[in-house]
């Protein structure tokens, strides 16, 4: 049996948890496809989850991950890297970028893609989209090196590029991701804060909150969460 002091740690985890479930963003996925470095795999999760996306895809045709995410959950590298994000965030492999796809319209996911503006294709900067208005919506971030492929671009409704206004046009993986997953996940916090969907759609009698307040106390550190099993 756990001691009084083996058991705190753990009840102000599970505290934090469901003090933090309504912030998160409902059928909100990012998609990582086909990284090359497993840190920024990592960095992915860890921006993800302290964003509030509810789930992260990796297309991984090198198999790099194991299919199951408990396994995931367990792997060192991962876990370092994310700050243990990776034991709070669900996160799914795929062999490819079309089965991935394939995945995501087979149950009513719209893609977006981040990428510079292509010809023929509805693009965007990122302050200037609206991603509030699908139900179930999937951002997608490229190849550190190659960047986003044909086919996502293809079967996405659009392109999402971020305002550079430097020598430098370009930003790493872990750092794009931050930038664009803030914007996406403060806009659909906002709407679902003062709308419902699904069965119960419509406009609530009282908004939800779209910022947590340091008020929560007994929250655990990044520490105190490396200790714990995942969420329940």
């Amino acid at each position: 049996m756990e001691t009084l002091e083996a058991q705190k740690p753990r009840v102000s985890v599970r505290r934090r948890a469901a003090a933090v479930k309504s912030f998160r963003c409902k059928n909100l996925v990012a998609v990582v496809e086909d990284p090359n470095d497993i840190r920024n795999i990592g960095t992915v999760i860890r921006n993800a989850n302290a964003l509030g996306v509810e789930r992260v895809y990796i297309v991984d045709p090198r198999k790099a991950l194991p299919d199951d995410w408990q396994q995931m959950r367990q792997r060192k590298s991962l876990s370092e890297t994310s700050v243990s994000a990776v034991k709070w965030t669900f996160v799914k492999r795929f062999d490819s970028t079309d089965a991935c796809l394939n995945h995501l319209e087979k149950h009513g996911f719209v893609s977006v893609v981040t990428s510079p503006h292509i010809k023929g294709k509805t693009s965007v900067f990122l302050h200037e989209g609206d991603y509030s208005r699908h139900t179930k919506l999937a951002v997608w971030f490229g190849n550190e090196k190659r960047g986003i492929s044909a086919l996502a671009v293809e079967r996405s409704e659009m392109c999402v590029a971020i305002p550079m206004f430097g020598m430098i046009e370009s930003l790493n993986l872990g750092t794009s991701s931050g930038v664009v997953l803030y914007e996406i996940t403060k806009q659909r916090r906002e709407y679902q804060s003062k709308y419902r969907r699904g069965r119960r759609k419509g406009k609530r009698a009282e908004p939800l909150p779209t910022v947590m307040r340091r008020e929560i106390d007994g929250f655990a550190s990044s520490e105190t969460e490396e200790q714990a099993s995942g969420p329940k």
